[in-house]
């Protein structure tokens, strides 16, 4: 593993990332993304990236968020809830629950997805592959007493 790696997954399993990352993060990638027509992600320079587009759970109202991501073989996504290990769930994840139908920007391709959160045996591997893919998940868990919601996005066929 490459040393700048090593420190970058040191550095945000820390307190300090988590209670300024979750502000900073998201707001300097949407604002790259739109700058350069969903083509960047400075986030994905450490960890792959998707711009999720989900409506909101109360509102209905779309909330775009960047997210890391796991990409699967299978041509899937794998989202995981840490929240940088803060106590609650991301809102992200409550728009999920509530509304599985949603879109992703996919190195600079946007398309509809259908959201699952997983459970059990499958959620179980899907964590076990997380942890490997980004080790300091393992620091948010240990450090919160909800479980890590993640979600496995599936491409569907456009409408229309």
């Amino acid at each position: 593993m490459p040393v700048g790696l090593r420190l970058i997954q040191k550095v945000s399993a820390t307190r300090a990332f988590a209670k300024v990352a979750p502000h900073f993060i998201p707001a300097m990638d949407r604002a790259v993304h739109r700058l350069t027509g969903g083509k960047v992600l400075l986030s994905a320079r450490m960890l792959p990236g998707v711009v999720l587009t989900a409506k909101g759970a109360r509102s209905g109202r779309p909330r775009v968020t960047p997210l890391a991501c796991m990409p699967e073989p299978e041509g899937t996504w794998l989202l995981i809830g840490s929240n940088f290990g803060r106590p609650g769930h991301p809102a992200w994840t409550g728009n999920l629950l509530a509304h599985p139908d949603a879109e992703i920007s996919w190195r600079g391709e946007s398309f509809p997805v259908r959201a699952r959160l997983l459970a059990g045996e499958e959620r179980a591997e899907a964590w076990r592959a997380a942890l490997a893919f980004w080790p300091p998940y393992a620091t948010y868990q240990a450090r919160i007493e909800r479980e890590i919601r993640l979600f496995r996005l599936t491409r569907v066929a456009s409408e229309g």
